[in-house]
């Protein structure tokens, strides 16, 4: 019996960096002046940072039905069955059509989709679970169970350089966005089961790294269960910020071990601009 698990390009691993871990991306669409492209296949990052520094329209979509279906068809001619784990149900449509679209006859046992809040680098580590819990033996019916079991422990803390982005996606008002440019201000959001809120402001990038990161530790303290951060995954994700990425590894890793930096994907840049970084912990669904 094999199982293949499934993210989507959400989580910000390239096809590549996907296969690597034995994981399959399902591409996010979104439109740049009205034509349809689909992350991590059609443009590359350098090319969407230039036309979104241009003021190009982009706006966010979700993969068609047809897209979903056809890539379960084509896995399920080389796997018994799939684990799928979008993007939360909380932010987009894209899991509950999964979900929908598993109750179908050809796909009902076979796929199994998971809704366990996660976004972006955390669903990487999701994945990763995935596998290690289907090596250790474990259904995929089990591992569903135990992925969404853990969907509250995990955390994200966004530093965003600037807030027009936010401002043009009606995430913040104006008049914040207009504010937070004349104070100079680096806003750190935090993402948790769904919810996109404002966590604390900041002059400086030393100053945002420094609320990240004692953020994540209290989260891996208080909302994880585990304080040194042994059974968590830490992860970076940035967009056009690699240098301030690469610091913030630096100081982390003493602590937690070497940390991965990956790019986050271009749905999420759509939303948040480039000179942003991001923290994740995630605790690990393991096979107990």
């Amino acid at each position: 019996m094999s199982t293949a698990v499934v993210l989507d390009s959400n989580c910000g691993l390239t096809k590549e960096e996907a296969k690597a871990y034995g994981i399959y991306i399902l591409p996010m669409p979104f439109m740049i002046d009205g034509k349809e492209y689909l992350d991590g296949k059609d443009i590359t990052q350098d090319e969407f940072l230039k036309l979104q520094n241009e003021g190009a329209d982009i706006v966010t979509s979700q993969p068609s039905p047809e897209d979903v279906i056809n890539l379960w068809t084509e896995l399920l001619k080389e796997h018994d069955s799939i684990i799928h784990i979008p993007m939360t149900s909380g932010l987009s449509g894209s899991c509950d059509t999964a979900i929908m679209l598993s109750h179908e006859d050809e796909f009902f046992g076979k796929v199994f989709v998971v809704d366990n809040k996660r976004i972006s680098v955390t669903q990487i580590s999701s994945g990763l679970d995935a596998i290690e819990m289907l090596k250790a033996g474990l259904s995929p019916e089990k591992v569903k169970e135990r992925l969404e079991e853990d969907a509250g422990k995990s955390g994200i803390y966004v530093m965003v350089s600037d807030l027009k982005h936010l401002k043009k996606g009606g995430r913040i008002t104006p008049m914040a966005a207009a504010l937070a440019s004349f104070l100079k201000i680096k806003p750190v959001l935090q993402i948790h089961e769904s919810k996109i809120d404002a966590y604390a402001k900041a002059r400086t990038f030393k100053q945002a790294r420094q609320i990240m990161l004692e953020a994540i530790k209290k989260d891996l303290a208080d909302r994880m269960d585990d304080p040194t951060g042994k059974d968590s995954r830490i992860m970076l994700a940035q967009y056009d910020a690699m240098d301030f990425a690469k610091e913030f590894a630096e100081e982390l890793e003493p602590v937690y071990g070497k940390v991965d930096i990956v790019n986050l994907s271009l749905s999420v840049a759509t939303h948040i601009g480039p000179g942003t970084v991001a923290i994740a912990a995630a605790r690990k669904s393991g096979n107990k």
